[in-house]
């Protein structure tokens, strides 16, 4: 077989260093917590990341009362979580966008978003920041899951996008999102290449619910199906949300300390992970990721290319941002 020259570089098929942060916020405590993401931001482009991922609604936690109470005894948890979530935009934004910027990495977090309209709309929203400061992306998760429906509105299709960034063709769903075939066939047929797949440590799912294998399956999945990679931060469960959540009940602290709540880590196109992952623990995972490395293994599955019949399937996709309000001058 002949030698083949080395191809020239593609600049939309880059090769960065990505980090998957794992961490827990500083509960409740929206200042404090971007105050860590910061730090957490310098350190992981202080290790040469261009990529770094948050964990879901990193700002300010995760409704865990949902789960543990019953929904007359959290009302008082969601108005805490209410005064303590983020405007977009807003101070806390501008302060990431400028940790991005002087950082010059991509930056995927999540926030608690306060609705614009109204006091009973909290979203679960992941924001997307390129290196250069730029706000790309406002993702508001499409259906809370479960529980979380006591907390969260659902977003809208006009968010589901794939972004060109500095590290190529960017998208991010948020924990059970990873699920939805037909969230993940829209960004994967938008280009996607990089994905950001946002979670939450979750010791409140039924006992027989492995959370850390259920995320490295849906990893894996999602790499296989559309031959790229993905970066998968999941939030821990700090001493501060146990003593918030539980107080003095032992059985609801046993059951928050459970193991294997947690999982992040990097996954490539073949659906292995790229380097080990951690588990439960505090710290950041990094990884080398060559988009180059997606070529060869679309000939084999290009499920948004030759290997689909697109004459028979057809997904439709409404992308409309809903408002709750439209006046007739707005609609000419």
């Amino acid at each position: 077989m002949p030698h083949l020259p080395p191809p020239p570089d593609l600049p939309h098929l880059p090769r960065f260093t990505a980090a998957a942060v794992q961490a827990a916020p500083v509960y409740l405590d929206p200042a404090a917590t971007v105050d860590k993401a910061v730090a957490l931001i310098q350190e992981a482009a202080g290790h040469g990341a261009e990529l770094v991922v948050f964990p879901e609604v990193f700002v300010p936690g995760y409704p865990y009362w949902n789960w543990t109470m019953n929904p007359v005894q959290g009302s008082p948890w969601y108005e805490r979580l209410y005064r303590a979530a983020v405007d977009v935009p807003g101070p806390y934004v501008d302060t990431l966008r400028a940790a991005a910027r002087q950082a010059g990495v991509v930056l995927v977090i999540g926030v608690n978003e306060r609705g614009r309209h109204s006091l009973g709309v909290l979203h679960n929203t992941l924001l997307i920041i390129d290196s250069d400061g730029e706000l790309r992306c406002v993702h508001r998760k499409l259906v809370p899951t479960w529980a979380e429906k006591l907390t969260w509105t659902p977003g809208d299709g006009s968010t589901l996008k794939v972004h060109r960034t500095a590290v190529g063709p960017l998208g991010a769903l948020a924990c059970g999102e990873n699920t939805n075939t037909l969230a993940r066939f829209t960004l994967l047929a938008q280009g996607e290449l990089v994905h950001a797949a946002s979670y939450v440590a979750l010791p409140v799912a039924p006992e027989d619910y492995d959370m850390a294998e259920a995320i490295a399956l849906r990893a894996a999945a999602h790499c296989f199906e559309g031959k790229l990679f993905t970066v998968v931060s999941c939030s821990t469960v700090s001493p501060r949300i146990v003593d918030l959540i539980a107080g003095e009940d032992q059985q609801l602290r046993k059951q928050l300390a459970r193991p294997r709540s947690a999982l992040s880590g990097i996954f490539g196109p073949d659906g292995r992970a790229v380097t080990e992952t951690l588990v439960d623990e505090e710290g950041i995972v990094y990884a080398e990721i060559d988009l180059g490395r997606c070529i060869q293994p679309k000939q084999m599955h290009d499920i948004v290319g030759h290997y689909n019949r697109f004459d028979v399937f057809r997904l439709h996709v409404d992308d409309r941002p809903l408002r709750p309000l439209v006046f007739p001058e707005e609609e000419s």
